[in-house]
C-alpha cells in the first residue's frame, strides 16, 4: 500500500515506507490498483491535537501525546499502514502501524522504530509531550478510530 505523492502520464510518484522520512519512487499506474480514500488524519504537535477530516471536512478533533524533545514525533505525510490489538496494555486496544519511523531511535521494543498512532493506559500523558515519538490517545478514542479509518489513510504529523 503507497500513499500517492503525484502522477506523471503513466507513472506514480508514491511514499515508500523505508528510511528516510519521505523517501518516494516512482511505479507504473498500470502495476496497481488505485483507490481513494475519503478520511484523512492531521496531527499538530504544537497543540497535541488530532484533527479527523472526512472529504476534507473538519470532522472532529482529539486531544493526543506527542514525542518529547528527545524523542520528537518525526514531521510529515506518512499513512496508516496495519491496525493491531497489541497484547501489551500500555499501548491501549489498539495501534496502527505507520509509514513513519523515528528521527532519533533506529530501534524500539525489537521493532525498527516505526512511529505508531495508539491507546494508551497513561492518560496523564494526553495532551502533552509523553512518547517516544508515536501519536498517543484515549483507548475509547482510538477504539473510535479503528472502528472507521482504513489501512492507506493519509497520516499528517506538522
Amino acid at each position: 500500500m503507497f500513499r500517492v505523492v503525484q502522477r506523471s502520464g503513466q507513472w506514480l510518484e508514491v511514499l515508500l515506507p523505508v528510511r528516510p522520512n519521505g523517501s518516494t519512487g516512482w511505479i507504473r499506474s498500470s502495476s496497481v490498483s488505485l483507490s481513494t480514500d475519503p478520511y484523512a488524519v492531521v496531527v499538530t504537535v504544537a497543540t497535541h491535537t488530532l484533527d479527523l477530516y472526512n472529504h476534507g471536512r473538519l470532522i472532529d478533533t482529539y486531544r493526543v501525546a506527542t514525542g518529547t524533545g528527545g524523542t520528537p514525533t518525526p514531521r510529515g505525510r506518512f499513512a496508516l499502514t496495519e491496525l493491531l490489538q497489541p497484547s501489551n496494555s500500555g499501548y491501549g486496544p489498539y495501534a496502527y502501524g505507520t509509514t513513519a519511523f523515528s528521527d532519533v531511535l533506529n530501534s524500539f521494543g525489537g521493532g525498527p522504530g516505526q512511529i505508531g498512532l495508539h491507546g494508551t493506559d497513561d492518560t496523564s500523558s494526553i495532551g502533552r509531550d509523553g512518547s517516544h515519538g508515536c501519536v498517543r490517545m484515549r483507548n475509547a478514542d482510538i477504539t473510535a478510530l479503528a472502528r472507521l479509518l482504513p489501512l492507506g489513510t493519509p497520516f499528517q504529523v506538522r
